[in-house]
């Protein structure tokens, strides 16, 4: 009788590899942000990645490079969603308010509510101060990334001459204070906006934005 010789693919060590990693940081992710850096331990984190400590150390070494690993992860799955909502910035605006006003309600609901983005903000706040230096990937790709490239956007439209702008960069800053201005106490008790809040948000911040930085024609 001739033997069956199995045809399927061996396990990849470096899927494996990679599958494990994967597991260690979103357990840490959830752990950090439930538990906060001091509290928290391997040992919780391995238990809930379903790996042993270990495993934890060859990748990781310890528990401050695997926070900071997490802060990385985070922002820059943040940044992700930035970048894709500002694929639909309105570059040459034929009702400017109405297309800032879907533009905010998109960065609003794909950024500055999403749970990622929410999570960063409430682990910065807590543990910023006592660890500053465990959010340097934070520093380098968070905000001034959001804010250079809103920025940019905006400095368009200025040459364009839709908007009155001196300073893009503060006008990013304003612009993204005043599109969470309504909906950020409300994130960091974890509520979760309706789609009429995100809306009514949108349309005040580009409101007040524009008496600001709009020209007489763009504004009507």
């Amino acid at each position: 009788m001739t033997e069956m010789v199995s045809t399927s693919p061996a396990p990849s060590p470096s899927r494996s590899h990679a599958a494990k990693r994967l597991s260690i940081l979103e357990a840490a992710t959830m752990i950090f942000c439930r538990d906060g850096f001091a509290s928290a331990s391997i040992e919780t984190i391995a238990a809930e990645a379903g790996v042993s400590r270990q495993t934890i150390y060859n990748h990781y070494s310890d528990k401050e490079k695997l926070f900071t690993a997490v802060v990385k992860d985070m922002t820059e799955r943040a940044n992700a969603g930035l970048f894709a909502t500002l694929a639909g910035f309105p570059e040459r605006p034929s009702d400017l308010a109405a297309e800032l006003v879907d533009f905010a309600t998109r960065l609003a609901s794909n950024c500055l509510c999403n749970r990622d983005c929410i999570a960063l903000r409430k682990l910065i706040q807590a543990e910023g101060e006592r660890y500053p230096e465990l959010f340097a990937p934070w520093r380098a790709l968070g905000p001034e990334r959001a804010w250079a490239a809103i920025g940019a956007r905006f400095a368009k439209l200025h040459h364009l001459g839709y908007l009155d702008i001196d300073d893009p960069d503060i006008a990013a800053r304003q612009f993204q204070a005043l599109v969470n201005a309504d909906l950020f106490v409300g994130s960091l008790l974890g509520d979760k906006p309706t789609d009429a809040q995100v809306r009514a948000a949108a349309v005040a911040a580009v409101r007040t934005f524009l008496k600001a930085y709009g020209k007489t024609a763009a504004k009507h």
